[in-house]
C-alpha cells in the first residue's frame, strides 16, 4: 500500500496497513448487511466505539480527558508541556445507514499519526491530541456539530446537554448513560488543527486528484417546518374542500429544488426529513412536519435562498389552505475562511510526497468549521469512491487513506515543532 512518490527520497510515513487495518476493525462495531455502519450519537454503539479509541489511544502512550459535551481527547505529551496542543480528529457517529469512512476515518487517522510518531521515536514541541467530537452528525440529536460547537462557543452548554432525540431523551443524559458525561470545562487554547476526511462528494475521484486542499466550507441553514391543514376522509371529502398538509410539503419540497438549481453551481438544497401525520392511507393529511437544509459558500447568495424560502412557503400555505405551524431556522453558520498558514501547511505536506492535490471548497459541515472560530484550521480531503457518502457502500482506496494520513502527519508537524 506504499505511495508512489515522484522522489527517490521518501519523507516520514505513516503506516498504511495499520491504519487500514484499524479502520476495518472499528467498522464490525455497528456493521450493517451491506457493508456500512449504524453507531447513531450516544447509543451503545457509539460507548463500544469510542471505547476502543481510548483503549487503542492508551496503548499508544497517550491521557485521556473527556469534557462535559463527551468530547473525548487523547493527548500525546510534547516537550514543553506548556505550549499549547496541536490537535486532529473528527467524530465516531454515524448516519442511521452510514459508511466505513466518515468521520472515524479522521479519529483513527490522527491516532496513527501519534503510533507513527512513537516508532519513529520523535517527541514533538508541543503536545498533540486525537479528538472525538460528539454528535457531528446531528442524525440522532439535531443540530449537527453540536459539541464542537459548544466548544467553540457558539453553543452554550446548557444548549447542547438539552437537545433531545425523537424518543426525548437529551444528550446530558445519554452522556451520562454510555459513561461519557466528562468533567473537563469546554474549551482551551489550540495552537493549530487539523481535520481528515474523505470528500463526500466526486470532485477528486473524477479528476484523479489525490488531497483535496481545503480552503473554505460553505454556509448552511437549516429549518424544521410545521403545515397544519386537517384531517379528513378520502373518499367524501371533495377536492376543493380539502387542506392537505402534505399536497402543501410536497410543493415546498419541489420549491426548494428550484431554489438550488436557480443558485448553480454551487448551491445545495434539500428536503431530507418528512413526518406525516396520521400517516393513514385513507386520511388525508393533516399535519406534516418536514425539513429543509441551504449551503452556498457565499453568504449572501445563502440569505437570498433563505429569503425565497420563507416567501415561497408563505405563498404556499396560501394557495394549499394550510396553516404554518412552524417555521424556524434551527441551524446557521456563515462560510468558513480556513486559516491560510494552516491551508498552506497541508498544500506543502502534499507536495512533499508528490500526491497530485487541489484546492477544495467542502460541501459538507464538519467540526473543523467551528473550531476555525477559536483556533487556525484547516483540513484535508481524499475521494471517495463515486463520491458516494451517507451510504452504507460508502468506499474509499487504501491508497487515498494512506496518502491523506501522510499529508496529515506533516502538516501537523510543521505546526508542532521536533
Amino acid at each position: 500500500m506504499s505511495a508512489v512518490l515522484k522522489s527517490q527520497q521518501q519523507p516520514l510515513a505513516i503506516n498504511g496497513q495499520r491504519l487500514w487495518d484499524s479502520l476495518m476493525e472499528m467498522a464490525k462495531i455497528g456493521a450493517t448487511a451491506r457493508g456500512g455502519v449504524c453507531r447513531l450519537a450516544l447509543t451503545d454503539l457509539d460507548r463500544e466505539g469510542r471505547d476502543l479509541f481510548v483503549r487503542w489511544a492508551r496503548e499508544a502512550g497517550c491521557t485521556i480527558t473527556v469534557d462535559q459535551m463527551g468530547n473525548v481527547f487523547a493527548r500525546r505529551a510534547g516537550r514543553d508541556h506548556s505550549l499549547t496542543p496541536v490537535v486532529t480528529g473528527s467524530h465516531a457517529d454515524s448516519q442511521p445507514t452510514g459508511g466505513r469512512f466518515d468521520g472515524i476515518y479522521g479519529v483513527l487517522g490522527g491516532l496513527e499519526v501519534i503510533r507513527s510518531l512513537n516508532d519513529h521515536g520523535i517527541e514533538t514541541d508541543r503536545p498533540i491530541e486525537v479528538v472525538i467530537w460528539t454528535n457531528e452528525e446531528g442524525s440522532r440529536f439535531a443540530p449537527a456539530m453540536v459539541a464542537s460547537g459548544v466548544f467553540a462557543g457558539v453553543f452554550t452548554l446548557e444548549y447542547g446537554l438539552s437537545r433531545a432525540d425523537v424518543d426525548g431523551k437529551t444528550m446530558g443524559e445519554e452522556l451520562a448513560r454510555i459513561g461519557y458525561a466528562g468533567d473537563q470545562p469546554m474549551g482551551k487554547p489550540i495552537h493549530a488543527a487539523f481535520e481528515l476526511h474523505i470528500e463526500q462528494g466526486p470532485i477528486l475521484e473524477t479528476e484523479g486528484v489525490t488531497i483535496g486542499v481545503v480552503t473554505h466550507a460553505q454556509g448552511q441553514r437549516w429549518y424544521e417546518v410545521v403545515f397544519t391543514g386537517q384531517e379528513s376522509h378520502a373518499g367524501p371529502t371533495p377536492m376543493p374542500r380539502r387542506r392537505d398538509a402534505l399536497l402543501g410539503a410536497a410543493r415546498v419540497i419541489d420549491l426548494v429544488n428550484q431554489i438550488g438549481h436557480a443558485h448553480a453551481p454551487y448551491a445545495c438544497a434539500t428536503v431530507g426529513m418528512l413526518q406525516v401525520h396520521p400517516n393513514s392511507r385513507n386520511v388525508i393529511p393533516g399535519r406534516v412536519f418536514f425539513t429543509v437544509d441551504l449551503r452556498h459558500p457565499e453568504d449572501a447568495v445563502l440569505s437570498q435562498m433563505d429569503a425565497e424560502l420563507r416567501a415561497g412557503i408563505a405563498r404556499i400555505a396560501a394557495e394549499a389552505k394550510v396553516e404554518v405551524s412552524k417555521l424556524e431556522q434551527i441551524f446557521y453558520y456563515a462560510p468558513v475562511p480556513f486559516d491560510r498558514d494552516c491551508v498552506n501547511s497541508v498544500r506543502a505536506a502534499a507536495e512533499r510526497f508528490g500526491y497530485s492535490h487541489r484546492d477544495i471548497v467542502s460541501g459538507a459541515g464538519h467540526d473543523a468549521c467551528y473550531l476555525a472560530q477559536v483556533a487556525p484550521t484547516s483540513m484535508v480531503f481524499v475521494p471517495c469512491v463515486g463520491g458516494i457518502s451517507h451510504n452504507e457502500i460508502e468506499d474509499a482506496k487504501p491508497e487515498w487513506i494512506e496518502a491523506g494520513c501522510n499529508v496529515l502527519l506533516h502538516a501537523m508537524l510543521g505546526r508542532a515543532g521536533r
